[in-house]
């Protein structure tokens, strides 16, 4: 009889320790910003234990749940100030959410580096420079300097850029950052890019495409402005005649100054070797212009972001020294350079060669663009 007394009793008890369990699990995930388990703890809770109501807490934990999905979705596709407000609204509900501040500090860190995809009316006069239709030029001195493959390349090299040669070259000015896509707009109307931002250099232009803008620009501002030659690109790239002799434009380091395979996407690559489902699932694309270091004369994103079209028909080189190359008369290629976001470091050298047909468009190829004097 006593047994059939204290049964029940201890069945309450251990129901009754079951759910302060539970609740204790559901405030530890909901501080520790692990909101789908706190809300099925916090559900649980409410089913063993009907001595304290939680459909607050409950609630609470699934509006975490969905804005944090939503911050970190803005946050994959680089709307960071979208996902900078989402996570400060968790941070709001949640103070103790030590992922959501990360986060949020990650938006801001984005936000004070680069412009938000915000009209060319809305931006402040401090980053107009890459939304003006006429970009901002860098001046090149005169110089001399060895094209191709050079020692500082080590074993990445490949047939096309040798035989290395030294070419002479009067002084030009070239664009300090690739050509964006509100410049784009602004002159042609238009945006072709895969990718959409004001601030993000514009692709899915065709060689034939930017000798239709540069006649429209040059019409709009009585100028001349033109494609880089081959040999003035990569003079440029490699700093002109303040080169310190580095592998890519800047820097020995690709991270510093290039976006590409491993680093333009989500995450960090820790393969280094190309794959195309690392490359998907990564959330690889281009980035804002401008947004990794400059070179030694201050130009951006010479290395990656964006493949860059020159005005030179494709060919081998010649092994004597040229002065002012023009590149060959005729051809089936026009040259590009530079190495993009979806691609190996290996294309970001600054003597690494490539070419297309004249009406190529892909979503990793763009332009910058170059005058002989202002």
């Amino acid at each position: 009889m006593k047994n059939l007394i204290f049964l029940p009793l201890l069945l309450f008890c251990c129901l009754l320790a079951n759910g302060q369990n539970y609740l204790q699990q559901a405030n530890a995930c909901f501080d520790k910003g692990d909101y789908e388990n706190a809300k099925k703890n916090y559900t649980l809770f409410k089913e063993f234990d009907g001595s304290k109501d939680v459909s607050a807490q409950i609630q609470m934990s699934d509006k975490c749940l969905r804005t944090m999905n939503l911050a970190d979705d803005y946050f994959k596709d680089r709307e960071y100030a979208k996902a900078r407000d989402h996570y400060k609204t968790v941070l709001d509900m949640n103070p103790k959410d030590l992922n959501a501040k990360k986060q949020y500090d990650l938006c801001v860190a984005q936000l004070n580096r680069s412009v938000p995809n915000t009209p060319a009316s809305q931006v402040s006069p401090a980053n107009t420079q890459h939304y003006s239709s006429e970009p901002e030029m860098v001046f090149v001195q005169d110089g001399t300097f060895t094209i191709g493959y050079t020692p500082e390349e080590g074993a990445d090299c490949y047939d096309n850029e040798k035989p290395a040669h030294q070419v002479t070259l009067s002084s030009f000015y070239i664009g300090k950052y690739e050509v964006t896509q509100a410049q784009w707009k602004a002159v042609m109307g238009n945006n072709p890019s895969h990718f959409k931002g004001d601030n993000l250099p514009v692709e899915q232009v065709s060689w034939k495409d930017v000798q239709e803008f540069i006649r429209k620009l040059n019409a709009q501002t009585g100028k001349q402005y033109r494609l880089p030659t081959e040999a003035e690109w990569e003079y440029a790239a490699r700093g002109g005649n303040k080169s310190q002799g580095y592998k890519y434009s800047g820097s020995n380091t690709t991270s510093n100054v290039a976006w590409y395979y491993e680093n333009a996407g989500y995450n960090v690559l820790d393969d280094k070797t190309w794959n195309l489902s690392n490359l998907n699932s990564n959330n690889n694309r281009m980035h804002p212009v401008g947004t990794k270091s400059p070179n030694e004369l201050g130009i951006y994103d010479m290395s990656g972001n964006v493949w860059e079209w020159c005005q030179d028909w494709y060919g081998t080189y010649p092994s004597s020294p040229r002065r002012a190359p023009v590149g060959f008369l005729s051809g089936s290629y026009r040259v590009f350079r530079g190495g993009g976001w979806d691609g190996d470091a290996r294309g970001c050298s600054v003597s690494y060669r490539s070419s297309g047909k004249p009406d190529l468009c892909n979503n990793d190829l763009g332009f910058r663009i170059a005058c002989s004097s202002k």
